[in-house]
């Protein structure tokens, strides 16, 4: 080890410079960031939201350590280096840069996903989880690999080694890729979210929770449903929660007995009743066909809400009131009827309970009535 180098002047008085240099250069930098920090902070008006509120929040998370590299390498700048020293230099600026950068941004990101829980809107939690791991993901990858490019490591062959692997991970894991990037589709075109109450298959229930590979639905009954991401986007899924309207189409059945003046009534009649209901906006009241055993009305009618028990409650109104309105126009509600018809040979004697046998009806035709059933909707 050459001693005599500590005793030269040139040396001491260089390292003074640096250090000089390098404190001046640290507070000037810290006092900088501050003022336009501060300066952010009071375009706020104490708001955190939006780009300013993070460009404030970046600076302010600024590295000490990487300012003081930075005022360091604004010293050396000052004094004279060697060729290897001075390409080193520029190396460091490079690596110290990119470093700060790649926290800068990774800073955003995290803020950008802080304040998507902090807006009040049902988001999809795991959503915005992959989406910020694969930002950060990115923002580190290029940091690391613009880093290694700057110091003349060829990069090529390793990012080529990177892709084989990872499309070999890639079909390994398929399946679980295509669950999490399911719940990457379902969380960024939102065809539902937490609490709707949807209905796919033989399933009906509310949403409960979105995960990173499965759905979990509690249904009707009561039980949980469980189903994988990828296999509940290749189904048609009906939405009930963001239906504005419900269309209701029923239909009732009236006697064959009844006049056509008095079937045209009927029509009248369903009209003013469905006009009379509230959050219900009449469509048509048709007799629609001859059926058998009864002359079929169809009624369609808009309901104004969505919510099921209120349309059950106005269709009981319905019912009731036709039950009422046809008894005063005197139209009997329609029930199945059968008519036998014996063709040739006798009638054979029937014995009634009570009647002798000469006494009982032996017509060849008679007709038998069933019971009343209530009218199909």
């Amino acid at each position: 080890m050459k001693w005599d180098v500590l005793l030269d002047e040139t040396l001491w008085v260089n390292i003074a410079i640096v250090a000089a240099i390098t404190v001046v250069s640290y507070i000037l930098l810290r006092a900088i960031l501050k003022l336009v920090t501060n300066r952010l902070k009071r375009m706020l008006n104490g708001s955190r939201s939006g780009f300013t509120g993070i460009a404030a929040q970046m600076l302010e998370n600024t590295s000490s350590l990487l300012i003081l590299a930075f005022s360091l390498l604004i010293g050396l700048k000052v004094v004279e280096l060697p060729e290897r020293w001075e390409s080193a230099m520029s190396h460091g600026w490079f690596v110290a840069l990119a470093f700060q950068i790649a926290l800068w941004l990774d800073t955003a990101v995290r803020l950008w996903m802080d304040s998507l829980t902090r807006d009040g809107k049902a988001r999809n939690p795991v959503t915005t989880t992959i989406i910020g791991i694969m930002l950060r993901l990115v923002v580190w990858t290029m940091m690391l690999l613009s880093i290694l490019a700057n110091l003349g490591v060829n990069i090529t062959a390793m990012v080529a080694s990177l892709g084989v692997g990872g499309i070999a991970i890639a079909l390994a894991v398929q399946t679980l890729l295509s669950d999490i990037f399911a719940s990457l589709s379902i969380g960024i075109d939102k065809p539902f979210e937490i609490g709707d109450f949807v209905v796919f298959g033989e399933v009906a229930g509310t949403i409960e929770h979105i995960g990173l590979k499965t759905t979990r639905i509690r249904s009707l009954s009561g039980e949980q449903v469980v189903c994988a991401n990828a296999d509940l986007l290749k189904q048609i899924l009906h939405n009930y929660k963001r239906m504005n309207t419900r269309r209701i189409v029923f239909k009732f059945g009236i006697s064959y007995r009844t006049p056509s003046a008095k079937v045209r009534e009927v029509s009248a009649l369903v009209r003013r009743i469905i006009e009379g209901l509230e959050a219900v906006k009449f469509d048509r009241a048709h007799f629609l066909s001859f059926d058998e055993s009864q002359l079929t009305f169809e009624v369609v009618y808009i309901m104004q809400t969505s919510d099921y028990n209120q349309y059950m409650d106005v269709q009981q109104e319905i019912n009731l009131a036709l039950i009422d309105g046809l008894k005063e126009l005197e139209v009997d509600f329609a029930h199945p009827t059968r008519r036998i018809e014996f063709i040739g040979g006798s009638f054979p004697e029937l014995s009634v309970a009570g009647l002798a046998a000469g006494q009982a009806d032996a017509s060849p035709a008679r007709e038998q009535a069933g019971p009343r059933l209530a009218p199909g909707r």
